[in-house]
């Protein structure tokens, strides 16, 4: 009987950072909850020994069920019928168990019946799901998408679709069109207002993740006349109300048991979610921002995966009298697997722990005014979680992509058979730095916290703190790759010439990726003596990025940027 979240001790590792506490007394309001629901916490112990279970549940389910199922998900796929995603046989199985199981709407508050958990121990699972099979995690993760109905909808939208969600309906996010990719302000299905005060909407939506959906959260063009983002709204739509039809499932390399629809909406009936023109402006804003986060953690579960199937191969398999794992070439890669998969899970849960307090925050207001000192904080921890949702997504996933690679690798010939299941992980994790956002929008996104300062004043806030002295050696290397990070920072934000900062945006956010997730890693092993192996192999990986970032800036002219343009 395998467990996913029990044979892991760097999660229970994560889930009881000394953060958490604050996190979870703001979520739980002090634990006043628990005089209105008899499962509520008490206080913070009962609280982790909830998420605790819970986690085990998620694991258990994951090992013995979602896991042995993945590779006939991926060999059987789902179909379309009648214009209706007929989803694998046993991703109905996975599905029904964790419904069974109570694991959907794990983070919305109770009263609608979810789990009220905050975002971080929410993240924890979708970690362990996506170890256990990377194209499920996206139905059971876009469970998420009812954060955005949450903070956005009114009450009775939120009644009637959350509970839903909470009892194991699925859901999707249609943004996605034709001729509007990444550009999703040039979105076009028509959203035309009725009599009733509802809405009809016209159009085709493409690569529209789990597009079969039962509710689906769609950004549509409401203002006649528009061409930009402020002309579009979200709606709600209720697949019990019929009008959208899928046209067609894509043929994709990897996570096949996750549809991946053309959908054609033919006046279908919605209803307006929050405010008309706020669509992408504000609701996308947010639900991209979740996720990302979920990406990360499927980013860090695929990781996971590589590794062990890595190990497990390098310490079983014999060449020359001995198993491979005792050679050199093999026993450093897969160190620098280990060091980038708690590096990238490190970031990850940093991340996750700030966007828990400004959202708690956020929903704090709804019921009070914040103090001033409240306000305050939580403005401090939505501009670091905006700081590193882009980095744990981004370097997360190209983390992954090495990781899956690196496994096949030590596989040698065996790997590019599908008789492991490295061959599938290597497929899935490709789209982990394509989809919401590929690697270079999140450069995109994150290049402003590095000029405006908020990267090196995290790090310097890294800085600050005590460590252990047998481990002041490590941080004094940081330091110093702290330093010729900022005089890298200073050198190319002295030009003002945009071409060449742009063409520079990717090393300086790698830089302060790289040094970031290495003071993480230093606090880890701060805590917890099983972590100094990856803090010390992650530092030397990190310090000749760094040290190679920052050579190639010093010694670089901003005029040869014209060089590398292609015709």
């Amino acid at each position: 009987m395998a467990n996913f979240y029990t044979d892991n001790p760097d999660l229970k590792h994560h889930l009881t950072h000394p953060l958490m506490e604050k996190i979870v007394a703001l979520k739980e309001r002090n634990y006043t909850d628990a005089e209105k629901f008899d499962y509520a916490p008490l206080n913070y112990e009962d609280a982790q020994n909830s998420y605790d279970k819970v986690l085990e549940i998620v694991g258990e389910v994951c090992g013995d069920i979602i896991a042995p199922n993945a590779e006939d998900v991926d060999h059987q796929g789902p179909r379309v019928e009648n214009g209706r995603v007929i989803y694998a046989d046993a991703t109905k199985e996975n599905l029904e168990a964790c419904r069974k199981a109570g694991l959907m709407g794990m983070a919305m508050p109770r009263r609608f019946g979810g789990l009220n958990f905050p975002i971080t121990p929410y993240i924890m699972a979708a970690d362990i799901v996506s170890r256990a099979d990377t194209g499920f995690e996206n139905l059971w993760g876009l469970q998420d998408c009812a954060e955005t109905i949450y903070e956005f909808a009114d009450e009775d939208q939120k009644k009637r679709f959350i509970t839903r969600v909470c009892q194991g309906e699925t859901m999707s996010m249609d943004l996605t069109e034709p001729d509007a990719g990444s550009d999703l302000q040039s979105v076009m299905l028509k959203a035309t207002e009725q009599p009733d005060g509802t809405w009809r909407l016209n159009g085709v939506k493409r690569f529209i993740t789990n597009g079969d959906s039962d509710i689906h959260l769609v950004l549509a063009r409401s203002e006649a006349g528009t061409k930009d983002g402020r002309g579009l709204s979200m709606f709600i739509y209720d697949k019990r109300d019929g009008g959208v039809d899928v046209r067609r499932i894509e043929n994709k390399m990897g996570i096949k048991g996750s549809p991946t629809c053309e959908l054609v909406y033919k006046n279908a009936k919605a209803e307006l979610c929050g405010s008309r023109r706020l669509g992408l402006i504000k609701y996308v804003m947010a639900l991209m921002n979740g996720a990302r986060l979920g990406i990360a953690a499927q980013s860090v579960g695929v990781s996971e995966l590589a590794y062990r199937e890595a190990l497990a191969y390098a310490k079983d398999r014999k060449q020359f009298g001995k198993s491979i794992i005792e050679f050199p070439a093999v026993y450093e890669m897969l160190s620098v697997m280990k060091a980038k998969l708690d590096a990238s899970r490190s970031l990850l849960y940093e991340c996750a722990r700030y966007v828990d307090i400004y959202k708690i925050y956020d929903d704090l207001a709804k019921e009070r005014s914040l103090t001033p000192d409240e306000r305050k904080e939580s403005k401090h921890y939505s501009k670091l979680a905006d700081a590193l949702t882009p980095l744990a997504k981004g370097m997360g996933s190209e983390y992954c992509n090495q990781n899956a690679y690196d496994c096949i690798q030590i596989h040698g010939g065996s790997g590019f058979m599908k008789d492991y299941a490295c061959e599938r992980l290597y497929r899935d994790a490709r789209i982990t730095s394509i989809y919401e956002g590929t690697t270079q929008l999140q450069v995109v996104a994150a290049i402003r916290h590095v000029t405006t300062g908020t990267y090196l004043n995290l790090i310097r806030d890294y800085q600050a703190q005590e460590v252990k002295p047998e481990l002041q050696a490590l941080k004094d290397r940081l330091a110093a790759m702290t330093d010729r990070y900022a005089k890298a920072v200073e050198a190319v934000t002295a030009v003002e010439d945009t071409a060449y900062n742009d063409f520079m945006a990717r090393r300086l956010v790698e830089m302060a990726g790289d040094i970031i997730m290495a003071y993480l890693l230093l606090q880890d092993a701060n805590r917890n003596e099983t972590f100094k192996r990856s803090a010390e192999v992650y530092a030397n990986l990190a310090q000749a990025e760094v040290t190679k970032h920052a050579d190639f800036i010093a010694n670089f002219n901003p005029a040869e940027v014209a060089m590398y343009k292609v015709d």
